[in-house]
């Protein structure tokens, strides 16, 4: 199985590298903000930087886009992976088009509100993994898997 491993820097890339067990005998390659931690942490890992900030920025909305496109038909996942944040969109999105696997995991420290990214991958996912009980109130849908924390 070929897994892509899809976030920004900061606690969604520790989101991802908390799920080792899942991908670490599998083929992967990441996509994150070419940032210190995330090229320390990714150091012998095959990475892709895509573009950011990507808060309310249409231009980089539309960079990662394409990148989305051109990684995606490239390397050719069976499942895609993420914790967010907005890089995730576009490459969930196209994914769903390339009939790839989605996974999401919701963040551990969003217990009484769904993020942003949460609320747009929700009804594209074929897993939705939630970390609170209190966060199946906004995911009903979810798969509550405890705290990676």
């Amino acid at each position: 199985m070929k897994i892509g491993l899809v976030g920004s820097s900061g606690g969604h890339l520790t989101h991802l590298l908390l799920l080792e067990e899942w991908w670490k005998e599998e083929e992967r390659f990441w996509v994150t903000f070419q940032k210190e931690d995330s090229e320390s942490a990714l150091e012998n890992e095959k990475v892709y930087w895509c573009f950011h900030p990507t808060n309310r920025n249409i231009y980089n909305l539309i960079r990662n886009t394409i990148l989305a496109w051109k990684l995606l038909r490239k390397e050719k996942p069976d499942v895609l992976i993420s914790s967010g944040a907005a890089v995730a969109v576009p490459f969930f999105y196209l994914g769903k088009l390339l009939r790839i696997k989605l996974v999401y995991l919701e963040v551990y420290d969003r217990i009484t509100t769904p993020t942003l990214t949460g609320k747009l991958v929700y009804p594209i996912a074929d897993v939705f993994l939630v970390q609170w009980e209190e966060q199946k109130k906004f995911y009903s849908k979810g798969h509550y898997m405890g705290g990676l924390f």
